[in-house]
């Protein structure tokens, strides 16, 4: 398959398509449920002043899009320097081993590096091999002595109040 593609960063415009992807993403990791998303959120979100996650897109020739990046800008202590976090990395199954995924990453990386970060670094579910193969093919490590923790819901709101 070929992997002519251009990697750029969205605009409010693409909201539709990174919302069908987010949903593709979410019925593979068996969440569909989960999602709450609409157009408008993503909108409100991703490209208003007040956005502080950042969305890049990867295009076939025909300019459909096949796959995106969510990502933002953490802060290690332990470096004193900001980090790129990945929230999402999505590719089109129909697309998947064609190169679009490893561009898409080295993208992020050069984000990262021009940016001066002194880590990229994401979550992957512990069931799905095929992500943490691909990963650790381009040398990423996983971090398994961090458990990840999140409030949502009520929780958060008792803590919160």
């Amino acid at each position: 398959m070929s992997c002519d593609v251009v990697i750029r960063k969205a605009k409010a415009d693409d909201a539709d398509d990174i919302l069908r992807l987010i949903r593709e993403l979410a019925i593979y990791e068996k969440a569909e449920h989960e999602v709450l998303a609409t157009k408008e959120t993503i909108i409100a979100s991703l490209f208003s002043n007040e956005a502080t996650a950042k969305t890049i897109i990867c295009e076939n020739e025909q300019g459909r899009i096949i796959g995106y990046a969510i990502y933002f800008y953490n802060y290690s202590t332990w470096l004193a320097k900001k980090g790129l976090y990945l929230e999402d990395l999505y590719v089109a199954e129909s697309e998947r081993g064609s190169g679009v995924g490893k561009k898409l990453l080295t993208h992020l990386a050069k984000i990262a590096v021009s940016e001066g970060c002194g880590r990229f670094e994401w979550s992957v579910l512990n069931w799905n091999a095929p992500a943490i193969a691909f990963y650790e093919s381009l040398g990423a490590k996983p971090q398994s002595e961090w458990t990840v923790y999140r409030l949502t819901g009520e929780a958060l709101q008792k803590l919160g109040s």
